[in-house]
């Protein structure tokens, strides 16, 4: 990690830093509510904003529009980032949470697909873009600030705090989603309600904008900027320099990157899975990936806390390396506990109305299924026993998510300098979430698709291309997480270090 004299002590106190630490993350978990609420209704949008004759390509299409924001972060990086390091933290991630609020806000303005054709996925692809851009310039503002204000024995319990944020996101989204649908009709929620919870997002917006505007910069850049020694060029001495420049890889390819992939498998690909493969009830899916956030979240602050502790590094690879060993049992059995046809139907209570049919299963699990013309769908409820280990599987992978996610903003901070730090830390931060974790769902749902239609192709001959279909998608993080573990395994060392 980069060598620094050390930094003076710093002088905030509890009073003042638990300020700092709960207006800095009310603000973040609002963006990632922003940013969630896309991907958390990604079902309903691909049937708004993409031509509805090919529901399949609509909802592919559907996450490819939500990974593009991920893919744009990078550059909201190194564009937030470079003025946060020239002009402050504080009135930089002001920016970043005004143009989301806008950009969230927008997207449930825009008319549908049939009232405007193309041009409708063209806008919400343009808004999607600039939710990116602004997510780029948050989190390593509100990080960076935190870390600034914080003890250096405690950085890693301070900067936790922020790590939630993420995760509580897309729980209030989930929560948002379901108390919004179940106080309307399923017509009325699908015709207009949807557009609900992205309107919400600009009273909170509103609200933590007069929060954070009464905030004071991070003493530590006050004081590099009283004595002259903020960058001019910061993305120059960032990523122009060799010996930085490679503790900006290491960060990339030795933690980032596989904490992104984790993360957005735990969290999105979960959710994802159970809809688009597994064919669960939207609502119950909501509410096993929301009772999982809900229970997992508070490892974050325990993690973080424990690197202080024993270090950043052997938490982050633990988490790595368990969700290597684990995700393709961890994912055959949530198929095998949502597959109907390996459950006994109770023929006596079968019903049928209309084009609907209601099967109903020996565990309590039901599956109802409807036609229309030669289009066939099936949904899944899952009895009580499934739900609850459905919910334990994603809780797992929550914890996962906790062991590499709590202690990183604290192990980027400590990799840079104050002069450059939150354009050096943004940059490798956004692309292994962004790039690498961001284009997950879509990847690992295309992975799965096509060996689905390959073993489709070959049911006539038997020869099955794939063992487990439904598992490729699993690939994917699998192999990113694991080249992950090893470089960070030999190159990264395990030592706290003050700020710089």
């Amino acid at each position: 990690m980069v060598n620094a004299s050390a930094s003076p002590a710093v002088t905030t106190n509890k009073k003042t830093l638990w300020k700092v630490i709960g207006a800095s993350s009310l603000g973040t978990l609002i963006e990632w509510y922003d940013f969630y609420i896309f991907g958390s209704l990604a079902i309903v949008i691909s049937t708004k904003f993409f031509p509805p004759d090919n529901p399949t390509a609509a909802f592919l299409s559907t996450l490819a529009t939500f990974a593009a924001g991920f893919v744009v972060r990078p550059f909201g990086a190194l564009f937030f980032g470079r003025l946060g390091d020239i002009i402050g933290r504080k009135y930089t991630f002001m920016v970043t949470l005004l143009l989301m609020g806008l950009a969230t806000c927008a997207i449930g303005l825009v008319p549908g697909y049939e009232t405007i054709g193309f041009a409708a996925p063209i806008i919400v692809l343009v808004l999607r873009l600039l939710q990116g851009l602004a997510l780029g310039g948050e989190y390593g503002g509100a990080a960076t600030y935190v870390a600034e204000h914080s003890e250096p024995h405690k950085r890693g319990f301070r900067t936790s705090w922020i790590q939630t944020t993420a995760t509580f996101g897309l729980f209030i989204s989930l929560a948002v989603i379901m108390l919004t649908k179940s106080s309307m009709s399923a017509e009325a929620f699908d015709d207009w309600g949807w557009r609900v919870p992205f309107l919400i997002s600009s009273v909170m917006v509103v609200v933590s904008y007069f929060i954070r505007r009464n905030m004071d910069e991070s003493p530590l850049f006050k004081k590099a900027k009283n004595e002259g020694k903020t960058s001019t060029n910061p993305l120059r001495e960032s990523f122009g320099k060799k010996y930085n420049f490679k503790f900006v890889l290491l960060a990339l390819f030795g933690a980032t990157m596989g904490q992104g992939v984790i993360w957005y498998t735990g969290q999105f690909y979960a959710l994802s899975f159970l809809q688009s493969v597994c064919k669960v009830d939207f609502d119950q899916t909501n509410f096993i990936i929301g009772c999982a956030l809900l229970a997992g979240t508070g490892f974050f602050v325990f993690f973080g806390w424990l690197s202080d502790k024993i270090g950043r590094k052997p938490i982050m690879l633990a988490g790595m390396l368990l969700a290597v060993l684990t995700y393709r049992p961890i994912y055959d059995r949530m198929y095998r506990l949502t597959d109907v046809e390996a459950k006994q139907e109770l023929m006596e209570q079968r019903r049928t109305v209309g084009q609907t049919l209601v099967k109903v299963y020996n565990d309590g699990s039901t599956a109802t299924v409807v036609s229309q013309g030669d289009a066939v769908t099936q949904t899944v409820k899952v009895g009580q026993r499934a739900f609850f280990f459905l919910a334990l599987l994603v809780f797992i992978q929550v914890l996962y998510v906790t062991m590499v996610y709590g202690p990183i903003a604290a192990f980027l901070v400590e990799m840079f300098p104050v002069h450059i730090r939150y354009t050096s830390m943004s940059l490798p931060y956004h692309i292994g979430n962004g790039i690498f974790g961001g284009l997950l769902p879509a990847v690992a749902t295309y992975l799965v698709t096509k060996a689905q239609a390959a073993n489709m192709a070959q049911q006539a001959s038997g020869a099955l291309p794939y063992d487990k279909p439904y598992l490729e998608g699993l690939w994917y993080p699998i192999i990113i997480a694991s080249v992950s573990f090893i470089i960070g395994l030999l190159y990264i060392k395990n030592k706290n270090q003050d700020v710089q």
